[in-house]
């Protein structure tokens, strides 16, 4: 828009709006105001102090008006965000729609004590705006009876994701993300461009990245272990499942990979080994080595101590195993009767004998039908001499069937 002066001449246009940004800061951010405006010409712009500006409307127009044409030093800029040069366009997280949004405009506000940024606009209609038709779109609609899509995110509930330029700080910076399931970040973190991925990526902590990168499609793990040090990617893939990391690691060079394997902690690194040794459509090949195994002259309560201190992830409670003194495979407990049974009960009384189990060279097809014939959550893997070796869960069993782990 049009820049007027009191006498009512025009002394530019709006280039940009800058507001106050303090990367160094550590307070959470909130609404920033402006400061800052940029007018002149793209070759040779003009920064003019906004503290002299006044927003007002005229017969349903707004009005720009300049009472003091104040210079901001060049050396003041390096604080401040331009808003339009470093927002509009770009990708930002929806939260609650748990997705990537593009930002299409910004919603300002203007009060007696300056002008602030309140939303983030992604929805049709700013883009309507942006391109100069919303209003022959508002009377098209209107007269059709169809409702022309807003939709705004307040600036606090705003994560950045470009992190070339640090100035930016929007919401408390890529903290939000961890709030969402891998799942879901797994999905936003695949749509970014390779740097921006690489960077939000980097921002979350080990456990987190690792359940992250789990979901991820094989070729993007690949990109991203690739993108870290040996020694960072070693920490990442040893708190990740033993067969999730060897999936990973299997698609990588073969230098690679042994640099990696030798780097990681050595008991982590020998079942990696002993998994990559299986042929690609045996169930070893997507075999977990997490497990939970017990004696049949355990008490419940003596188990259920076990569970409590080892506090194993969800799948490892699939399945609960009974073992021989020698490693065989004799009996499966299910945890709800390890709840409900009384403290002091051995487990050789209500443990289920002779289950169901597949050996870990059998072929993958055969572990759909057993799952699907006996309503199982998890397969237990035993070797020819029937030595238990660990378990296929179903959740692994579904993304073989569907093609999203298998890639070889």
């Amino acid at each position: 828009m049009k820049i007027f002066s009191r006498d009512n001449e025009v002394i530019g246009k709006v280039l940009d709006l800058l507001v106050y940004s303090d990367p160094a800061s550590t307070e959470e951010p909130t609404r920033p105001n402006v400061v800052a405006v940029k007018t002149g010409s793209s070759s040779h712009p003009v920064y003019y102090n906004f503290t002299y500006f006044e927003i007002n409307r005229k017969k349903e127009k707004i009005v720009i008006l300049c009472t003091k044409k104040q210079h901001i030093e060049e050396e003041e800029l390096a604080r401040f965000l331009p808003l339009k040069e470093n927002i509009l366009d770009q990708q930002i997280v929806d939260l609650n729609g748990r997705k990537l949004v593009r930002v299409n405009d910004l919603r300002l506000a203007s009060i007696p004590s300056g002008t602030y940024v309140v939303a983030v606009d992604v929805g049709v209609e700013g883009l309507l705006r942006r391109l100069g038709v919303a209003e022959t779109f508002k009377s098209i609609a209107s007269v059709m009876h169809l409702p022309i899509p807003s939709k705004f995110i307040l600036w606090d509930d705003v994560d950045t994701l470009d992190t070339s330029n640090l100035n930016i700080k929007l919401g408390k910076p890529l903290t939000k993300l961890q709030m969402l399931h891998p799942s879901d970040l797994a999905d936003i973190i695949e749509e970014l461009g390779r740097s921006n991925r690489t960077s939000v990526f980097n921002s979350l902590d080990e456990e987190q990245a690792a359940d992250v990168l789990e979901e991820m499609d094989p070729k993007l793990q690949v990109d991203l272990i690739e993108s870290l040090t040996i020694a960072k990617a070693a920490d990442l893939l040893e708190k990740m499942p033993a067969d999730e990391a060897a999936d990973i690691i299997d698609l990588l060079q073969e230098d690679r990979a042994e640099q990696l394997l030798n780097e990681m902690d050595k008991e982590t690194s020998g079942e990696v080994r002993e998994l990559l040794e299986y042929s690609n459509r045996s169930v070893g090949s997507i075999m977990s080595t997490d497990f939970m195994s017990f004696h049949e002259n355990e008490t419940v309560e003596q188990a259920l101590t076990t569970i409590r201190e080892t506090k194993p992830e969800e799948p490892m409670l699939y399945n609960l195993f009974v073992v021989a003194h020698n490693g065989k495979l004799i009996a499966t407990v299910s945890l709800r009767n390890l709840v409900v049974s009384d403290p002091g009960v051995v487990l050789r009384d209500i443990m289920r004998k002779n289950p169901v189990s597949v050996e870990d060279n059998d072929k993958l097809d055969s572990l759909a039908e057993i799952v699907s014939k006996y309503n199982l959550l998890a397969v237990p893997v035993v070797n020819q001499h029937q030595v238990l070796e660990g378990m296929v869960v179903i959740d692994d069993i579904v993304d073989d069937l569907l093609g999203a782990r298998k890639t070889r």
